[in-house]
């Protein structure tokens, strides 16, 4: 079984037991979550979607929240002696799924 959540303006598709990084939550760490938002559940038989999952949600818990590695943003002019270097670290939130409920 897994389902299609919407969460942090991306998509994941999630099983059982999956630990997946989703952008910063306001969560701490070991707290339990829900995400309601499911687009997509499927249960081995069929593929269910629309109004068929207005009640599904799938509960996990946080494993922990920390930073990604770091990009190196880099912009350059030729000929004009511009250049800039940049660097960012996004925060996210690692979360493990316990179970999908539909």
């Amino acid at each position: 079984m897994y389902a299609i959540i919407a969460t942090g303006g991306k998509q994941y598709k999630v099983a059982e037991g999956d630990v997946i990084r989703v952008e910063k939550l306001n969560a701490e760490d070991g707290a339990s979550v829900t995400f309601d938002n499911v687009i997509v559940l499927n249960n081995d038989k069929d593929v269910l979607t629309g109004d068929a999952v207005k009640n599904a949600s799938v509960k996990a818990s946080v494993v922990k929240t920390a930073k990604s590695k770091k990009v190196t943003v880099y912009k350059f002019k030729p000929k004009t002696g511009y250049h800039k270097k940049n660097g960012h670290r996004q925060i996210f939130t690692e979360v493990k799924i316990e179970a999908i409920n539909a």
